[in-house]
């Protein structure tokens, strides 16, 4: 499973971990009328790829498409891509050739690439290597009916046109293998940053913002439908903007913010993720300002130094970083903040490498999400700046940035200890159903007892009384 991957710029709070496979998605509930076909997906990647695939199954849900977890009965089977790093890559490859056997003893099962990878690598996946039936790019799966028309008539469906207009807006997502308690919301898509590492504006193209009364009445419809949280999903959300055509009003994230948090008092918002240089003061007062908007900011840094952030292409230095990091706790000190980095970048010296150490010490991450440095085909990095540190000076470094994050991680939940926060329970621990599992405003993960009258979907307050680097213990309190 892949979930959000450093050099996306965050979308969302989960990143890469390229041990599991793809998340396989069911959905929460179908239209009752009857499908006579059936789609399996898989998704790799950031939070947006996740959101994407819930767009696509509704889609597929109008076509008479029902999703399955079992890819042998599936005429349809899709893995949506991330294209972020070289083994992400090569891991969606190891896939498309298991998924090759499935429809040589399925004859008439398409198999299709959508997202990131599908753009980026069309002619080699339809061609050369022979695997896949259609590619659909992320801005292109309102033609996936047509294109799968025509890979059921034997011709090769594709489509990865980039737009500068398409948000999806008017498509309700279709909920997959969902807890029914909290949900992605996508607000924008595309990129205008040109980090100088990231394939995303080639994969994804320019930003552009979502009718902000859209997302709002989605909100709506999630609270109503008993969810309780929500998370904001945006290449850079806090670089959102939109303008109400009827009225010419300009909606900030800072507004959409405030307006998605007023739905309901018992709804809460989460968003991911931010670039350092459109986090505002104004967002910071919102989210100070609002209860339900919760006390916790991926703000990925990638380096701590400020040579290496100039390659990057980054538009912030050091110290700049450094006075946004007090800033953000000044206005919120209760405010968690976590950030991705990346080891090894061009050229980096080791005693580069240690300036980002002792910004992961000066940040005091919650967690980060850490990575060494993968050279991608079209980037500017990859144009000018060769890939000169070894693989074994990037793992070195990347276990020394994992070891003093961990121990920073244990730190702060220690610190915890004692504390009591209001928990939102989304279900079972995955070690016991006789314990409930459930996140903090600071995205904290929580496990505790049951108690009788409790469900997923409630909010409970519970009292920390251990910790380790990644989840804290406790017992719930009146």
């Amino acid at each position: 499973m892949y979930n959000n991957n450093p050099t996306l710029e965050g979308i969302g709070n989960k990143q890469i971990d390229e041990s599991k496979q793809g998340d396989v998605f069911y959905a929460e509930q179908v239209q009752s009328k009857v499908k006579d076909k059936h789609f399996y997906i898989e998704s790799y990647g950031c939070q947006m790829n996740f959101s994407d695939s819930e767009i696509v199954a509704s889609i597929l849900n109008d076509m008479g498409y029902a999703p399955t977890r079992n890819m042998e009965a599936s005429d349809l089977i899709l893995i949506n891509t991330c294209s972020i790093r070289e083994k992400a890559e090569d891991t969606v490859r190891k896939r498309l050739r298991i998924f090759d056997k499935v429809k040589a003893k399925r004859p008439g099962t398409l198999v299709g690439v959508l997202g990131c990878m599908a753009e980026r690598l069309k002619s080699k996946l339809l061609d050369q290597e022979k695997l896949v039936d259609l590619v659909v790019g992320p801005d292109a799966y309102r033609d996936i009916p047509k294109l799968v028309a025509e890979a059921e008539g034997g011709d090769k469906g594709i489509n990865v046109f980039l737009s500068r207009e398409e948000t999806y807006a008017d498509i309700s997502p279709l909920r997959l293998d969902s807890n029914g308690v909290t949900a992605f919301i996508s607000i924008m898509r595309g990129c205008d940053n040109m980090c100088s590492f990231c394939v995303v504006p080639f994969t994804r193209g320019r930003e552009r913002s979502r009718n902000a009364f859209s997302i709002v009445a989605e909100a709506t419809d999630l609270y109503q439908r008993g969810y309780r949280e929500v998370t904001l999903l945006g290449q850079n959300v806090d670089s959102y903007k939109w303008e109400n055509p009827e009225t010419t009003d300009k909606v900030t994230f800072a507004n959409l913010l405030a307006m998605v948090a007023a739905v309901h008092p018992d709804l809460r918002v989460r968003f991911s993720t931010s670039h350092p240089k459109d986090i505002t003061d104004e967002v910071l007062y919102t989210m100070r300002d609002h209860e339900n908007i919760c006390k916790y900011i991926h703000l990925p840094v990638q380096s701590g130094n400020s040579r290496v952030l100039e390659l990057m292409n980054r538009t912030y230095d050091r110290d700049w970083y450094i006075q946004k990091i007090d800033r953000v706790y000044e206005i919120m000190p209760d405010c968690a903040v976590s950030s991705d980095i990346i080891a090894g970048f061009c050229s980096e010296t080791e005693e580069e490498h240690e300036e980002t150490l002792s910004m992961i010490e000066y940040a005091n991450y919650s967690m980060s999400y850490m990575f060494y440095y993968s050279e991608r085909p079209g980037t500017m990095a990859a144009r000018k700046y060769p890939d000169d540190i070894s693989l074994e000076v990037k793992k070195r470094r990347l276990t020394e940035i994992i070891r003093l994050q961990n121990q920073i991680s244990f730190r702060h939940n220690q610190g915890d200890i004692g504390k009591t926060f209001k928990v939102l329970i989304e279900g079972d621990s995955k070690k016991s159903d006789q314990e409930f599992k459930g996140r903090n405003s600071q995205n904290k993960m929580l496990v505790f007892p049951k108690r009788a009258g409790l469900k997923a979907g409630d909010y409970t307050y519970v009292k920390v009384l251990e910790a380790t680097s990644a989840t804290l213990k406790g017992e719930i309190v009146e």
